[in-house]
């Protein structure tokens, strides 16, 4: 079970991605793991044969607990600790994972399961398989056998979505790819019934007073948070003048899905001076400074339950602004759905929390350890500004930044803040 966050103990095994045979290749996406903030995808840590799962689905587990044992390359199976898989057959050159997926519509299932379904009379062909790749599950086939419909496939996070709202995934209308019940799909279906009662998990009198699942994860962390990290704060209001009209001028040209927003000019801005004050890029880890080696702007996207989480756009400084944009979407979108990937959540450098859109002007964040700094991002607004000794109205933004005392200090931060400014007044450079 891999660390997916300072604030992470133990996660839960949701599924797995490949089967036990499967050849994979480090980097291959072979788990979905719960954090309790967010459902994300694991990837191979090296190349092997997936010889033997260890963990099942469903099951909570402390991080460092192995999950899976892979054989070196070519190898078998071994018969003694894993489940049989079927009897070798010519196949081609051995592929990844993610590839042989797209290419394998469904699988066929292993001897035991044929085994299993022909004890129980079921006739596999007619079995609508639920695993992962469309794969047909003894799950699947004793709801076969008992005559029940199969379930429905759904993200892991529209699966808990439906048992919290107490909605039936088998009623509810797949808009996913493949015919995914997806979280939208699920709200969707729970606003057709808001005139039944939401289930009650529990009577008023015995619901726990302390905050449970992901708000009791970010609670315990932003106190270790704001305990160990002695916070200094700066905050500087920005003219994005030449910003919103050099956008109007270029956003012409583009179509509407790649247009340019504010945020990700904000944020090309953020990558930009934290390389240049390099200070406020890295990690706090045993008494000392660790400055990172690129810029990965964590980006914090609200999820379920009003959890947050900040998966790092990669190499941030380096994009231009439409790929930084359309990286930005994915981001959020595969953030919401619950298909984020271990990466994106092990080495953001630098988090930005853009809270406009939620109306506030100002945010004063807390950092997310162990990282040192913390930009938080208001809503655009206009202001009464003084040019030349007149008084003009112009679009402004109020950037915070959080820093940790036993890095940098103020002046550090207000440079940085400084750079910022300088470089949103000439976005045809950034």
């Amino acid at each position: 079970m891999p660390s997916l966050g300072a604030d992470m103990d133990a996660g839960t095994l949701v599924e797995w991605l490949v089967h036990e045979g499967d050849t994979v290749h480090r980097g291959d996406p072979i788990a979905v793991v719960d954090t309790d903030k967010s459902a994300i995808e694991v990837e191979s840590f090296d190349d092997g044969v997936v010889d033997a799962f260890l963990v099942a689905p469903g099951t909570r587990v402390a991080v460092g607990t192995p999950l899976a044992r892979l054989a070196p390359l070519g190898a078998a199976v071994s018969p003694a600790t894993a489940t049989p898989v079927p009897e070798p057959v010519a196949a081609p050159p051995a592929q990844p994972a993610a590839k042989r997926r797209a290419e394998r519509p469904h699988r066929a299932p292993a001897p035991p399961l044929r085994h299993h379904a022909a004890e129980l009379g079921v006739d596999l062909k007619a079995v609508v398989g639920t695993g992962p790749d469309g794969a047909v599950t003894r799950e699947d086939v004793d709801r076969a056998a008992a005559g029940v419909r199969p379930g429905r496939r759904a993200s892991p996070y529209a699966r808990r979505l439906a048992r919290e709202l107490g909605v039936d995934l088998a009623r509810v209308a797949a808009t996913g790819p493949g015919g995914t019940v997806q979280a939208d799909d699920v709200l969707a279906a729970r606003e057709q019934t808001t005139e039944q009662p939401a289930p009650v998990e529990a009577p008023p009198e015995v619901q726990p007073a302390a905050p449970r699942g992901s708000r009791a994860t970010i609670a315990a962390l932003m106190s270790r948070a704001k305990r160990e990290i002695p916070h200094y704060y700066v905050a500087t209001t920005v003219d994005l003048r030449e910003l919103t009209e050099w956008m109007h001028r270029t956003n012409r040209e583009r179509p509407v899905s790649e247009r340019i927003v504010p945020a990700a000019a904000i944020l090309k801005a953020t990558a930009l001076a934290a390389r240049r004050h390099p200070e406020l890029n890295g990690f706090w880890v045993l008494d000392e400074f660790h400055p990172a080696d690129d810029v990965h702007l964590g980006v914090a996207v609200r999820v379920r339950d009003g959890a947050l989480v900040a998966p790092a756009i990669h190499h941030t400084a380096d994009l231009s602004l439409p790929e930084l944009m359309a990286a930005l979407r994915d981001l959020v979108k595969r953030a919401r759905a619950g298909r984020l990937k271990r990466a994106e959540l092990a080495d953001p450098t630098l988090t930005v929390t853009d809270l406009g859109d939620q109306g506030v002007e100002e945010v004063f964040g807390i950092i997310y350890p162990p990282q040192v700094a913390l930009l938080g991002v208001g809503r655009v607004t206009e202001h009464p500004w003084a040019v030349n000794g007149m008084l003009t109205v112009r679009p402004t933004v109020r950037l915070t930044l959080s820093g940790d005392h036993r890095a940098t200090d103020g002046a550090t931060g207000a440079q940085f803040l400084n750079t910022i400014e300088q470089l949103l007044q000439h976005p045809e450079e950034l």
